[in-house]
């Protein structure tokens, strides 16, 4: 790993941190706090999409709450599976599990006390629907995406199903206890859906080297030149720009918010022919970068711009 690869992995925040003695550092790591942004922003906007008039302000902070609990709990139990794994990488063998800070039960029984607690929560504040699909994300997360990553490619898709489902965790605690989900729950999952592939196979393509020599196979095998990789993350790209006119045409967002998906949606689909053109780590970590720029521009312009 170069340089510019290292200070790459520092910036990211989900590993690669300096090392920091301090149970406060190890525990933000442990639960990839900086992450929980994500969640709490997609939880909001499921959240507003599902509500009319004045925002619920306490059932909001229910919903986030709840769903931020399980998402840690994910990253936690994720950490202590991966652990003897992750000290073979740089970017992650500084996390506490791998460097030895931390006792490998501590964090087990931490991360389930996480995973049940924020389902609890979000059956006793919001309503059942909500705290299955909490349990569902921890769930696919752990025994599906984290095993897979060792044995298939397409384990991205897995766990793209997992990191889609906080915005719809937020419409059910808006929407209440209805067993159909509306248009907007499903346009949301498939946004965030859409939007990880290109994400997270840029970061898999950058780190193809120490992914590899961890055994994690989250690149198919014979792509040595990055060219499914690319494609892949083209494909959905473009598959992302067609679920991002849904709300508009579908009467539940104005113009405006046309005008800036079309925007924001070309941008990215540049950045991704990029990487197609030139398959190198400076085009795959624009489209990384890229990528996080485009996500909470797009939410936010959808939120404003609801009919």
């Amino acid at each position: 790993m170069d340089s510019q690869d290292k200070q790459f992995s520092a910036r990211m925040g989900d590993a690669g941190e300096v090392p920091e003695i301090g149970l406060i550092s190890d525990l933000v790591t442990l639960t990839k706090a900086r992450l929980s942004f994500l969640v709490i922003l997609t939880t909001f906007v499921g959240f507003c999409m599902a509500g009319s008039g004045s925002l619920k302000w306490g059932l909001l902070f229910h919903a986030i709450f709840g769903t931020t609990l399980a998402a840690a709990a994910a990253a936690v139990l994720n950490q202590w599976t991966e652990s003897h794994v992750d000290r073979l990488m740089e970017r992650t063998r500084q996390r506490p599990l791998p460097a030895g800070r931390m006792e490998p039960a501590f964090a087990l029984w931490f991360g389930i006390a996480l995973a049940l607690v924020g389902v609890a929560w979000l059956w006793f504040t919001t309503n059942a629907l909500s705290a299955l699909l909490a349990a569902a994300t921890v769930l696919i997360y752990l025994f599906l995406y984290t095993p897979l990553k060792r044995r298939t490619a397409y384990c991205t898709l897995i766990g793209a199903v997992s990191g889609a489902i906080p915005p719809v965790i937020g419409w059910t605690a808006a929407q209440g206890e209805s067993p159909v989900l509306g248009l907007w729950a499903w346009v949301l999952f498939g946004v965030l859906f859409t939007w990880q592939m290109p994400h997270f196979l840029a970061i898999a393509w950058i780190y193809r080297d120490e992914y590899a020599q961890a055994g994690f196979v989250m690149l198919k095998r014979e792509d040595a030149g990055g060219l499914w990789t690319a494609l892949v993350s083209l494909f959905f790209a473009g598959l992302l720009a067609v679920t991002c006119s849904v709300p508009y045409f579908a009467g539940l967002n104005t113009s405006f918010y046309l005008f800036g998906a079309l925007i924001l949606n070309g941008a990215l689909l540049f950045l991704a022919s990029r990487f197609l053109l030139e398959r190198s780590t400076t085009t795959a970590r624009r489209l990384f970068f890229g990528s996080i720029f485009f996500l909470p521009l797009l939410l936010g312009v959808m939120v404003l711009t609801k009919r």
